[in-house]
């Protein structure tokens, strides 16, 4: 038994061992325009697994109240479109350059959950370009963000984006 501990004892250390040296050793190509399936892998787990765990409790408004749109359009509008596009917008030159790349929401059927948009746009997530707004919008602010994106946007055809930008993008930032 004392030799079956001791062959578990070592191999552990030595995949820790292996795991220093690789660390060290800058094998892993960390650029922005690379990828490895593995590490992608892994975030992607951590990340999905550590959202769950931090919305499990999380009580959702009525995000149908409309009176919202506006607001998380005028805030979506100055923040989010260089990076995630809007109907008839196109994400800025800047997010291309991003890995992972921001997921274009006007063009998808995968949309994340209410409770998830909200902890991501406050929190952000660590290695990506995704800042949190939570140190600069208060949480009705961003309710209203995960309002427009979950509910409007995507029924908005570019024209009326386009107008939504035109009426409501220039005045009431707050």
């Amino acid at each position: 038994m004392k030799k079956q501990i001791l062959n578990v004892i070592i191999t552990l250390l030595v995949i820790v061992l292996v795991g220093i040296i690789y660390i060290y050793s800058g094998s892993n190509n960390i650029a922005q325009t690379s990828d490895n399936a593995f590490l992608t892998k892994v975030f992607s787990t951590v990340k999905d697994r550590s959202i769950r765990k931090r919305i499990k409790d999380m009580k959702v408004p009525d995000l149908a109240d409309t009176a919202l749109y506006k607001i998380g359009f005028v805030h979506y509008n100055e923040m989010c479109t260089t990076c995630h596009g809007g109907p008839g917008i196109n994400p800025d030159e800047l997010s291309k350059g991003l890995f992972p790349a921001p997921p274009k929401f006007y063009k998808s059927d995968d949309m994340p959950e209410p409770a998830e948009a909200f902890w991501v746009i406050k929190n952000g997530i660590k290695f990506t370009a995704m800042p949190a707004f939570g140190p600069t919008h208060d949480d009705q602010k961003i309710w209203a963000i995960t309002a427009f994106l979950l509910n409007k946007m995507n029924k908005m055809s570019p024209e009326e984006f386009r107008e939504w930008q035109i009426k409501y993008a220039e005045k009431d930032k707050d």
